[in-house]
């Protein structure tokens, strides 16, 4: 078997100061480490969380905005162009948010987080909500203080090479060096998965996410492991990225959704319904494009989710027309997918597990009834 190994990549030193967003090194095994503080920090904020159960709804209505933490910048996802304008699917998401809030998707602001800061955001109230394709598990619902709301987007972890390096399979990857997150789901599956294969890999450990693009386009590791979707985005912005390729193997299923925090059921049933909303939208049709039309729509369904037939708005706290004002601004789910991520965008991604059950994904949204 071929033998694939390199040095090991040490970024750049950069002191981190208290509250500072500095990238650094973390040496392999600390997930753990990462854990039990995010957990320490859901013990600190769950006495505040269950005295003010129900806050954050209130205060989102006073302040005006929602504040949404997103990624550092992964494209399709979250990331900022060259106008500092926030685009992607979870983007689209935060305005859908804002748009059940406020009638209006501009009332949003946004924070990037690193795969370090994110859970830890979220408890504090720093963010509302976390809208940064983050993988729910059972761990993190049960130990964090948060709660998963619901899946936006279906995907698995891969590995991602360059052809120079003529290997078809991460089976051939024995002795390679892998650039990998820290903190994440990512760097948990890598070990099962070559532990499982047995073989043997050499982890890269780096903290921004820039950081393992730059170490991997530099050849300062053999692979890169994260979610196929971001791999296929990263790919986009490589110099070269007819030279690069995904291979085929499936590390772990990654459900990628928002996450709240956990004890605040009416900011819980806020971000759920919204999701819901624009999968219902797609379902039955209703398109930014053809929303006024459908208003006139005998079906009754269509005119519960548009609110002709009043009393769905009132159950969540919100004006009736909540859903109409989510698919007025931001669209449908197929038609932010398509958008950011499919076949309107750079990386023209298949809809896949994403697409409506109707066509054979796993998309079903839940009856606004």
């Amino acid at each position: 078997m071929r033998r694939v190994l390199r040095g090991r990549y040490h970024p750049p030193h950069a002191s981190a100061q208290p509250g500072s967003r500095k990238a650094r090194f973390i040496p392999h095994g600390d997930h753990d480490e990462v854990l039990k503080l995010a957990a320490i920090g859901a013990a600190l904020f769950a006495v505040s969380a269950a005295a003010n159960a129900g806050a954050t709804f209130d205060n989102v209505k006073k302040k005006g905005f929602v504040q949404c933490g997103v990624s550092t910048g992964i494209p399709g996802f979250s990331i900022a162009d060259s106008k500092g304008e926030y685009k992607g699917i979870d983007v689209d998401m935060c305005r859908a948010i804002a748009s059940t809030m406020f009638g209006d998707a501009s009332k949003v602001k946004f924070t990037p987080l690193n795969t370090q800061q994110r859970f830890t955001a979220l408890q504090s109230g720093e963010v509302d909500v976390l809208t940064r394709n983050t993988t729910v598990t059972l761990t993190r619902d049960t130990t964090l203080g948060l709660i998963g709301v619901g899946v936006n987007y279906y995907d698995s972890q891969g590995v991602m090479v360059s052809k120079d390096l003529n290997v078809k399979s991460a089976k051939e990857l024995n002795g390679a060096t892998i650039c990998v997150q820290p903190g994440t789901t990512t760097e948990l599956n890598l070990a099962d998965w070559f532990r499982g294969q047995k073989i043997e890999f050499k982890p890269v450990v780096i903290d921004k996410y820039d950081e393992i693009i730059r170490a991997f386009s530099a050849g300062r590791c053999d692979a890169f492991t994260t979610d196929k979707s971001q791999l296929a985005s990263t790919r986009t912005t490589l110099e070269n990225p007819d030279k690069f390729v995904i291979l085929p193997e499936d590390f772990s299923k990654e459900p990628l959704g928002p996450m709240v925090r956990q004890g605040d059921e009416q900011w819980f049933n806020i971000v759920r319904w919204s999701l819901n909303a624009m999968l219902e939208a797609e379902e039955y049709g209703i398109t930014k494009a053809n929303v006024d039309e459908m208003l006139k729509s005998p079906n009754p369904n269509i005119q519960r989710i548009l609110g002709v037939t009043p009393g769905m708005g009132k159950n969540l706290g919100v004006d009736d027309k909540w859903a109409y004002n989510i698919i007025k601004n931001v669209g449908n789910y197929g038609e932010s997918f398509e958008n950011t991520l499919g076949k309107n965008s750079a990386m023209k991604l298949e809809r896949g597990l994403n697409a409506s059950y109707k066509q054979g994904g796993l998309m079903y949204g839940w009856p606004v009834r």
